[in-house]
């Protein structure tokens, strides 16, 4: 079934980049469209990651501050405790601020791993918006020039194929039907001069 399933889909797959290849032979920008919506989407969740990535630096920057707090607090406090000869209360506190030390150290750590993440994030998210934006000011480039050769290739069957063709075409009936009135105008001409000749010949008899 798998293998089935398989075929399948590499059937599919074929015939969509047997689509998309004939669909790029025909309208190259249409292509370029759908590259760039997809570069676009691909922009767009790295994007929701940096934001993700910010948030959650915000939450290790919070947890990081609470946990250096509670520490100092409670080297105060065991310090008191300390001063007063209360053994108990001293441990406890001491206990509480190396606690508070040991997550603060880890927290320290993981916010600084964030960090680079983020600014690794930050960085090709801003790469990515640069290309993006290059691809679709050279596809403005690439539809601007399109549009001038085909403008160019209208404007040349206009002014140049089309009406020369039909001037031609005008020309040679013109042609054809003055041969015509030429002919049909000698053909009553020589009618006329030989019925004139006639009657000339039969009065010198």
């Amino acid at each position: 079934m798998t293998n089935l399933f398989t075929r399948i889909k590499n059937t599919i797959t074929a015939d969509l980049n047997e689509a998309l290849d004939k669909k790029e032979n025909q309208n190259p920008i249409v292509l370029l469209n759908q590259y760039l919506r997809q570069c676009e989407q691909e922009t767009d969740k790295v994007g929701k990651f940096l934001e993700r990535q910010t948030a959650l630096k915000d939450e290790f920057t919070k947890e990081l501050q609470a946990a250096e707090e509670f520490a100092s607090k409670r080297k105060y406090q065991a310090e008191i405790a300390l001063n007063a000869g209360e053994t108990e209360l001293y441990q406890f506190a001491a206990d509480e601020q190396q606690l508070y030390l040991t997550r603060a150290e880890r927290l320290r750590a993981s916010l600084e791993q964030v960090n680079g993440q983020l600014s690794e994030l930050e960085k090709k998210h801003v790469e990515m918006k640069n290309k993006l934006k290059d691809m679709q000011l050279r596809r403005m480039e690439l539809m601007g020039r399109e549009n001038v050769t085909r403008a160019n290739h209208k404007m040349n069957q206009v002014l140049e194929y089309k009406p020369i063709s039909r001037f031609e075409e005008i020309e040679n009936y013109i042609d054809r039907l003055e041969n015509q009135v030429n002919r049909s105008y000698n053909q009553s001409s020589i009618d006329s001069r030989i019925e004139q000749l006639e009657k000339d010949m039969k009065i010198s008899n």
